[in-house]
């Protein structure tokens, strides 16, 4: 391997602050923060959204009409297309 082309791949804290849940994992990512974990120095990135809160790894996620889209336009326009009895 070439040295000096390969990004510094270490293991970096991440915060995912919508669950509170902190989870080390190797990674290239860049950051200047650092914070105390299992009492070593290491680098820290605070993110949104991880597997601990994303709807669908929690099962959280909505749940749409498995009838299908023809069923549903039906349902909400198909009196609009019928024809009216005289």
């Amino acid at each position: 391997m070439r040295t000096g082309i390969h990004p510094d791949y270490r293991t970096v804290v991440f915060h995912d602050t919508s669950s509170d849940t902190y989870f080390a994992v190797g990674s290239t990512m860049r950051t200047d923060r650092t914070i105390e974990w299992e009492g070593r120095e290491m680098p820290y990135v605070a993110i949104e959204i991880s597997s601990a809160s994303h709807p669908y790894y929690t099962g959280k996620q909505k749940e749409f009409s498995k009838e299908g889209s023809t069923a549903r336009f039906q349902q909400r326009f198909g009196r609009f297309l019928t024809p009216k009895s005289a």
